[in-house]
């Protein structure tokens, strides 16, 4: 059953290494930390939430939204096939109604911040922004070609944008469920810049992250998704 339709676009992502034991704790049982080339990936992201509905149903005044998440990656061995997914530290969003649904429906950890962007294309280039408010304004922006190119098979980018399951650590049970989309495209980066503060944000664990650099960032131009209803597993 399909819970939520809607569009995901303009990804900018901001990938991290980061050190495994970090994350151990939030390992939803029943999974295991996912690696690309022996490097344990952490990304920021923010996005375009468009043209929402829930069970089918367009919700006045929430169908056009920013987000902005932190999330690592994981997989889980089931009959013996791999199920590669996200999971996620925090979710932020603009509306205290979005915050309540994911988190009721889907026990998310989503937080609700003032939100705006930026989405313009103007002399050849394509500059993308996404501010979110938590006592300071903080952001991420990026500046790229205009024309996306598909993915590459075996990359990066395939692997960042490939996970197609999200895990909820709950107890002693973990919560799942399946997002469907197609291969998405991709942006060349030019340039970045990142205002943010990951210790007053998400913690004092993830302070490590205020001084590093990231190990790459890019720019998905994303695709309509399908959140099929979640179950749990012990």
């Amino acid at each position: 059953m399909n819970f939520l339709k809607a569009e995901w676009r303009k990804l900018a992502i901001i990938n991290y290494e980061i050190n495994p034991d970090i994350l151990q704790k939030y390992l939803p049982e029943g999974t295991e930390l996912d690696f690309y080339k022996g490097k344990c990936y952490m990304s920021l992201v923010g996005f375009m939430f468009l043209n929402t509905k829930l069970l089918g149903l367009p919700i006045p005044f929430h169908r056009n939204f920013e987000e902005v998440n932190l999330r690592f990656y994981v997989k889980k061995n089931e009959n013996g096939i791999w199920k590669r997914g996200v999971v996620f530290i925090k979710e932020i969003v603009p509306k205290p109604a979005l915050s309540f649904v994911a988190n009721s429906v889907y026990k998310e950890n989503y937080h609700t911040m003032p939100m705006k962007n930026v989405i313009r294309e103007k002399d050849g280039e394509l500059l993308i922004r996404y501010s979110w408010k938590d006592k300071s304004w903080y952001s991420i922006e990026i500046k790229a070609e205009t024309n996306a190119q598909p993915m590459e098979e075996n990359s990066e980018f395939e692997f960042i944008t490939e996970h197609y399951w999200g895990f909820t650590k709950k107890e002693d049970k973990t919560s799942e469920y399946e997002v469907c989309h197609p291969k998405w495209d991709c942006y060349h980066v030019k340039e970045h810049q990142l205002d943010i503060d990951f210790h007053k944000i998400y913690g004092e664990e993830f302070e490590c992250l205020n001084h590093q650099i990231p190990i790459s960032v890019m720019l998905a131009e994303g695709s309509e998704i399908e959140v099929k209803t979640k179950k749990y597993t012990i």
